[in-house]
Formats: C-alpha cells, sequence, structure tokens
C-alpha cells in the first residue's frame, strides 16, 4: 500500500489558525460507513447523533508547555577569533527545544527535537529562563535530529515549564503561541499531564455539550494516552506497511477497562473521541486472548491502516487530518479509504476549518 495513496488538496487558506470563539460552534462532517453517505452538521448536533446506549470514550491526557526557547553554552561550537564581533552570539546562540517524552524522571531525561539541529552535539549544555533556572545537557543523539537531554535537578521542573515554557502549537500553525492557547490547546476535561499535542477531537466539547450528553443518559469513561513524537513525524516510507511509530504511554484504569469490556459484552457501541483513543482500546484489545481491553499502562506503538480489523470501536469522532499521515490512514481504515477521500474532497468544496483548530468529523 502506498503512502501517496493517502494524499488529498488542501488549500493553504483552509487550515485553521486561530480556534472559534465558541468551542462547540465547529462544523461536524457525519459520514455512514455503510452507505458511504455523508451530510453536513454542527458540533452542536453531536449528543443527538448518539445512541441512548452508547458508551463514549475520552483521551483525558493534559497537555503541558512543552516548548523551550534558551540559548546553548557553545561548548562544542568551532573556536571563533576573539576578534570577530560575532564570537559571542555564535557560542551562545539561541536554541529552541521541543521535549516529546519523559525517559527517565531521576535523572529527569527526556528526548525531545532540537533547533538548531546540526549545531547541537553531545555535550551540549542548554539553558532556560531568564535567570537559567533550567540547566540540561545533550546526552545522546537519536534519529532524525532528535536529541536526549537530562535536565540538572530542581525542586518543581514542571513549575517551571509552565513559567516560561510555550505551548507546543503543531507546526502547521505559523504563529507564536499566545496565552489564550494555553486554555484553547487544551479539552475542557485534560486531567492527565504528559502530552506535547491535544487529541483535537476533544477540543470541540463544551461544559454545555457533556450536560446535554449526561441528560440523555449517555454513559462516558475516561482513558489516557500521552501524546508524543508520533504526531510530528511524517511518513518517510514509500510503502505503508513499512513504516513504525514511536511508542506513546497508556493507561486504562480498572474501572474503565471494566465498564468497557461491559458495554462490549452487552453488544453496545464504543464511541471513541479522538484517533488517540482509538489507538489506545484497540492496541489493549489485540493484545489480549479474548479482544477485550486490559486494565494498567503500557507501551503504544499500534500502526493502525487499511485492512485492520477493529475490536473495540464502533463510532468515531474525530478532526479533519493531514495527507499522507498516519492519523488519516488510521481514520481510512476505519471509513474506508474512498469514502473519506470523498468527504473530504467535499469538506474542501465546503470550506471546513482543518487540522487541530479546525471542524470534525463524526463517523458510524
Amino acid at each position: 500500500m502506498l503512502v501517496s495513496d493517502f494524499n488529498y488538496f488542501l488549500p493553504e487558506e483552509l487550515i485553521a489558525k486561530e480556534p472559534l470563539q465558541e468551542r462547540a460552534a465547529s462544523r461536524l462532517l457525519h459520514l455512514r460507513r455503510d452507505s458511504g453517505t455523508f451530510h453536513d452538521r454542527h458540533f452542536r448536533d453531536f449528543p443527538d447523533l448518539l445512541r441512548r446506549d452508547d458508551l463514549v470514550v475520552f483521551n483525558n491526557t493534559k497537555v503541558f508547555p512543552a516548548r523551550l526557547v534558551g540559548r546553548r553554552s557553545g561548548v562544542k561550537a568551532q573556536p571563533v577569533g576573539p576578534r570577530n564581533p560575532a564570537a559571542r552570539g555564535f557560542l551562545k546562540g539561541n536554541v529552541e527545544v521541543l521535549l516529546t517524552r519523559q525517559t527517565c524522571a531521576d535523572p529527569n531525561e527526556w528526548e525531545c527535537l532540537v533547533r538548531p539541529g546540526r549545531k547541537i552535539g553531545v555535550g551540549e549544555q542548554l539553558f532556560f529562563g531568564e535567570g537559567d533556572e533550567l540547566n540540561a545537557e545533550v546526552v545522546a543523539r537519536r534519529t532524525f535530529g532528535e536529541r536526549t537531554i537530562r535536565f540538572a535537578p530542581v525542586s518543581d521542573f514542571f513549575g517551571l515549564l509552565d513559567r516560561f515554557g510555550h505551548v507546543p502549537l503543531p507546526p502547521y500553525i505559523k504563529r507564536s503561541d499566545r496565552a489564550e492557547d494555553r486554555d484553547r490547546y487544551q479539552t475542557i476535561y485534560a486531567r492527565e499531564r504528559g502530552s506535547v499535542a491535544a487529541p483535537t477531537a476533544g477540543l470541540h466539547f463544551s461544559s454545555e455539550i457533556l450536560t446535554r450528553m449526561q441528560k440523555r443518559g449517555i454513559e462516558m469513561v475516561d482513558i489516557t494516552l500521552h501524546v508524543g513524537l508520533g504526531t510530528f513525524q511524517p511518513v518517510r516510507t514509500k510503502n505503508v506497511e513499512q513504516h513504525r511509530l514511536p511508542g506513546e504511554s497508556c493507561f486504562i484504569s480498572e474501572e474503565a477497562a471494566a465498564r468497557i469490556n461491559c458495554a462490549l459484552d452487552r453488544s453496545r457501541r464504543i464511541v471513541a473521541v479522538g484517533t488517540t483513543t482509538v489507538r489506545t482500546l484497540e492496541d489493549s484489545a489485540r493484545s489480549s486472548r479474548n479482544g477485550r481491553v486490559q486494565e494498567g499502562g503500557r507501551e503504544n506503538e499500534i500502526f493502525i491502516y487499511p485492512g485492520y480489523n477493529f475490536r473495540v470501536v464502533g463510532a468515531l469522532l474525530t478532526n479533519f487530518h493531514l495527507p499522507k499521515s498516519t492519523l488519516l490512514m488510521l481514520v481510512s481504515a476505519f471509513a474506508g479509504r474512498e469514502a473519506l477521500l470523498r468527504a473530504y474532497l467535499h469538506a474542501v468544496e465546503q470550506r471546513y476549518r482543518f487540522y487541530s483548530y479546525g471542524d470534525c468529523t463524526f463517523i458510524e
């Protein structure tokens, strides 16, 4: 299967750079898998599209300010003549780090993306904050420009990130983050800190929408998957089957597993809010003997593309995804590639808003 089979044309102006004033004001494209038909709706219709016996599953991960802007010490830079006025700036140039995954708590080590990547070698010292409150050393090089860095001990690491870290907006939102992004690039039900990207299907939910679902008697449950580097990595292979996703941490509580499995045993429909929820549920069920989800934490490396047999998920709410991305492949596996690409063509023609701050689709 070719990666190029998952391409489509998207005008630049349809990429949503800003959130709507109201979370639930987005549009919703309703796609039926059985017929391939679709209808234009609004997200406020979502509670009424659900069946009364549905179980809706959310990813309660919380985005943290994972983008750090600081300076490097220059200890690995080539010497510059002392009479050169650019020497000081060259040796202590700016650096940008995107923390993607904590690999160890003590010592505090993280996988990350670094810019400028080629100039940052092992042994380089990095400093962040107006008073250099955070200090890190590059301890390893990884593939595709990634690094492993180790932070010096501090009393409140995440508190410092909250002070001077930046919201890790996706690269296609070509603007600096602002104060309001700390609220809007976060679901209202976010609880478990650990993601460097929002599970964007959840950004549409407001307190009003959740209340309407509760009044209809819709059962809801939370699980956790911390979104990591896989969200940013392009597919570099020609064939889909050759691509591999990096691991992401996920967790399903004992209560959540029991409620999900009870719904499955009673042939109730599981509605996944977002592709991260799909991956968590399907990875857990795939590794069990009876096709039911398992409680506990695990490393999730599942890559879903057309031909996959879904064991848990019966309906999916998701945003519009990038061409040739693993997320588009997952949704194609669920909806059918041709039907989904027809729906995307319609969305482009109807001027839907795309990607993280954009509109959504409900596929059943």
